[in-house]
């Protein structure tokens, strides 16, 4: 090795041998020499500092047996901004940022432009969904929920990194809210959804990595959502807003549960960029 495109190159047939995505190398090296791709791109011929080779082999190694890139960088990006992860938080998804989106948008039509709104962010692992909510929209009052304190460990920094004026609660899904009688106008969630039977088809990258607690939800990945539909009627607001990310082909079923919940709120599903059922809202007039 000895020059960028060799380091590259090198990197690339790594991960391509050991069954890996091999555009990893090209981030991971990005991420070590400060450059970003143009300027990288414009010093392929250039000899690479022998300490930042050294970490850079040692990252890609280490995806290449499995660990997130993401989790080696320490960060994700997320509705443009840079959170930090790491195996105690689920690497946040390009999907959930369409969530995100989607959330603003129903709040702006369903309760006006710059209403003071409560929100929560139940199950907020690294705090993405509650931390570009407010960063967005300043006037909310949010609050993200966590069964794991580790996970709101994360989101506390994450907050507090990137200025966000957030309430965080420790405890399983809306329990904590029910046993405080508290309210709101908005529940959004990102709930594990994936079937245990799924984990034997999944990438090591994710299984063996990633938080077990936030990707798996019974047989069919419906628990959670079974549980909201039996709790979240003690802390909606008489007009509300209710957001879920769901698994590709979960939609009809959380449908389903959300509308024997509440048989006059209207459900509708959302499709991500990737034309994938991937969110169901509820609104209650």
């Amino acid at each position: 090795m000895g020059k960028v495109f060799e380091a590259l190159k090198w990197a690339s047939s790594f991960l391509r041998e050991k069954d890996r995505d091999e555009n990893a190398g090209e981030l991971l090296l990005r991420f070590y020499t400060g450059m970003d791709r143009s300027k990288l791109l414009a010093n392929l011929r250039e000899e690479l500092d022998p300490a930042v080779e050294k970490t850079f082999q040692e990252a890609v190694v280490l995806h290449g047996s499995g660990t997130p890139i993401q989790y080696i960088m320490g960060f994700e990006e997320f509705y443009g901004r840079k959170f930090m992860v790491n195996e105690h938080v689920l690497i946040p998804r390009p999907e959930t940022e369409e969530l995100v989106l989607s959330a603003l948008e129903r709040m702006k039509s369903l309760f006006g432009e710059d209403t003071s709104l409560d929100v929560v962010d139940i199950g907020t692992g690294s705090g993405a969904i509650a931390v570009s909510l407010k960063l967005e929209r300043s006037s909310l009052s949010v609050t993200a929920s966590d069964l794991s304190r580790d996970a709101l460990k994360v989101a506390k920094e994450n907050a507090e990194t990137l200025g966000a004026d957030i309430n965080f609660v420790n405890g399983n899904l809306l329990q904590p809210f029910i046993e405080k009688g508290q309210k709101f106008d908005v529940v959004l969630s990102n709930p594990p959804y994936i079937p245990l039977g799924d984990q034997k088809q999944m990438s090591i990258v994710v299984t063996d990595h990633e938080p077990h607690q936030a990707l798996f939800a019974g047989e069919d990945g419906l628990d959670i959502y079974r549980d909201f539909s039996e709790q979240l009627s003690f802390v909606l607001k008489e007009k509300a807003l209710v957001g879920f990310e769901v698994g590709a082909g979960q939609s009809q079923e959380v449908s389903q549960l959300m509308q024997k919940a509440f048989p006059a709120g209207k459900i509708e599903t959302v499709y991500d960029i990737n034309g994938k059922d991937r969110m169901v809202f509820i609104e209650l007039e």
